[in-house]
């Protein structure tokens, strides 16, 4: 074959790492040396692979369309992932846990697996590869999709600042979540709230937890909600709880919906709440409702979790984690005949699907155990196929 004229770039074969000879190209684009991989070469027998012919027209087309990274526009993943967290952190101002969660991620997993890779050296397979590693080292199909949501939003913010021509998380497939045979929710039902409330041991502090599992149970605050509010939340006049802020991981914050909302409160818990704020040393308006009983300080989570287990036990009911206190809520007030979008808001879901959880405990709109009363109840049909099967006549031999 004749010299190539200048710019049309150079073809040639390699063997990859199985054994298969593959076509690469190389050409120079604005002073860059490009090398790319062009695919497969035929072997003599074979029908998969590209011919010469068809790997230099491969060729001559890459050259046309793929875009060049210049030297001094190339980020590595640690490079670009930095300006991307500073950028969600305080142009998006996207919450403090998302950020460090994000931070984690970057700095645990995507560095050390891509190192000084450039973006516009990383394709779809790279990506597949650093999937398959991920979940081969034990973590779940939910935090890998998370991981990759991350590294699809870098490879955006990449693009539109010219460090990476394509997204290559476009065109991997998610893992997904495997569906468990036991699907069924936990709560405790009123009775057995009513056992968890007894079995609160009678010190300091359990003065102040048997206000907050009630209320955890009645209005379906997450934790650090719980933790974060404050007499100034609580409305005895309009019978409402307000949620305006949470404390997760040492500092105060907004709620996980990154919005406030306001939830009904029952008479129970209104008086029971009413009787707690008489007892507390701290009833300022900005004083927490369930702070330390000594130093009106926020409580310790990991502790609050411990006795909180140490109470079920003593009222020997189920296991159960605090966060699923927020079934109860969801379930009696579903069950009550609340409409699922209200039972939405108050909870805080940013989802309507996760409020679909509570679905079958709401009260049946078709009134279907009446009809099946009437097809099925009173044995009628018992009786009849009980006749049925009297009358009619008997074959010989039985």
């Amino acid at each position: 074959m004749g010299k190539r004229s200048y710019g049309t770039g150079r073809l040639f074969a390699r063997c990859d790492s199985g054994g298969r000879e593959v076509w690469y190209g190389t050409w120079w684009a604005g002073g860059v040396r490009v090398k790319r991989r062009i695919g497969l070469k035929r072997s003599t027998g074979r029908a998969d692979g590209l011919t010469r012919v068809q790997a230099e027209r491969e060729l001559r087309r890459r050259i046309e369309t793929d875009v060049v990274i210049a030297g001094a526009q190339r980020r590595t993943v640690g490079e670009a992932g930095e300006a991307y967290i500073e950028h969600l952190e305080f142009v998006m101002e996207r919450k403090r846990t998302t950020v460090a969660d994000y931070r984690g991620y970057l700095r645990r997993h995507f560095s050390p697996f891509f190192g000084e890779r450039p973006l516009d050296r990383i394709d779809a397979a790279r990506v597949e590869a650093f999937l398959r590693a991920k979940r081969t080292s034990g973590l779940s199909p939910k935090t890998v999709c998370n991981q990759l949501n991350f590294l699809h939003g870098l490879f955006a913010f990449s693009i539109k600042r010219g460090w990476a021509s394509s997204n290559p998380v476009a065109l991997v497939d998610r893992p997904r979540t495997p569906r468990h045979s036991h699907r069924r929710i936990r709560f405790l039902q009123r009775e057995e709230l009513d056992a968890l409330l007894r079995a609160v041991p009678h010190d300091p502090l359990g003065a102040v937890e048997r206000p907050l599992y009630l209320c955890a149970a009645m209005t379906g605050l997450r934790q650090g909600e719980l933790i974060g509010l404050r007499w100034t939340d609580v409305d005895w006049t309009a019978s409402r709880v307000r949620v305006a802020e949470s404390y997760t991981r040492g500092a105060f914050d907004s709620p996980k919906s990154h919005r406030g909302r306001s939830v009904p409160m029952a008479d129970r818990l209104a008086g029971e709440l009413e009787l707690h704020f008489q007892r507390s040393r701290f009833q300022a308006d900005e004083d927490l409702v369930f702070a330390h009983p000594a130093t009106g300080h926020v409580l310790d989570a990991s502790k609050l979790r411990k006795r909180f287990y140490e109470a079920l036990d003593r009222a020997e009911l189920h296991r159960l984690t605090f966060h699923e206190l927020r079934h109860t809520f969801g379930t009696q007030m579903a069950g009550a005949g609340a409409p699922l979008r209200a039972i939405q808001e108050w909870m805080g879901h940013a989802d309507a699907s996760t409020t679909e959880i509570y679905s079958h405990y709401a009260p049946d709109p078709t009134h279907g155990a009446a009809f099946a009363q009437r097809a099925f109840g009173d044995g009628c049909v018992g009786d009849g196929l009980s006749a049925e099967v009297n009358d009619a006549p008997r074959l010989p031999g039985l």
